[in-house]
């Protein structure tokens, strides 16, 4: 069974003149050149994952850093790597638990899923002269947790929670394809906003 996973990344890429006394001070000036930009990323995510009636999307934060490395004019490939970022579901019907008094504890509950990734994309940009670009290509993952949160409202200011592992029944390694769209801002300059969407294909195990 397939799992597709489909995640909406509003980021904000701060470039070499943003970061350039942090990366210097973390890897020196050689990461930085003509032919090679350096930069950390970040933003906000909207993920879920379909086939799960009635799962609701889950929202998320990113953050990482990037590769972009200029091909000929105006075509750059862009990499890097994405450190933290969580990817699920929330509001999933809750499942037995093969444990009577816990099934009866969050029978009226909801379950947040929740899958942890370093993901690398690799992915070919094209920026026009009013600093406007897209890019297109594929992203591969690597698990390194996942876990079913199961939810009871017992009053207005507390929850009951119960944390359950699911990481295998999910395939570790993971692809997908991913397009944006976003603008450079300060003519060139500063940094990069966008809108991301990433296709995830993740095989379950049952």
């Amino acid at each position: 069974m397939k799992t597709f996973i489909i995640a909406l990344s509003f980021f904000c890429c701060t470039t070499v003149s943003n970061a350039q006394v942090l990366i210097s001070l973390l890897f020196g000036d050689a990461l930085n050149s003509d032919k090679i930009e350096f930069g950390l990323d970040g933003g906000l995510n909207w993920t879920n994952i379909n086939g799960i009636d009635k799962a609701d999307y889950l929202m998320g934060w990113n953050l990482g850093f990037y590769f972009d490395i200029k091909l000929s004019d105006p075509w750059i490939l862009n990499t890097g790597v994405v450190v933290k970022g969580n990817m699920g579901a929330e509001g999933i019907p809750v499942y037995s638990l093969n444990d009577p008094e816990l099934d009866n504890l969050f029978v009226d509950g909801s379950v947040t899923r929740k899958l942890n990734y370093f993901s690398v994309p690799v992915m070919i940009k094209y920026r026009f002269e009013n600093n406007i670009y897209v890019k297109a290509g594929i992203q591969f993952g690597l698990m390194y947790n996942g876990y079913d949160t199961f939810i009871k409202s017992v009053n207005e200011e507390d929850d009951l929670q119960h944390e359950v592992k699911i990481k295998n029944q999910y395939h570790p390694l993971d692809a997908g394809l991913a397009f944006g769209i976003g603008y450079r801002l300060m003519g060139g300059d500063g940094m990069n906003i966008g809108v991301q969407y990433y296709l995830r294909f993740n095989r379950c195990k049952n």
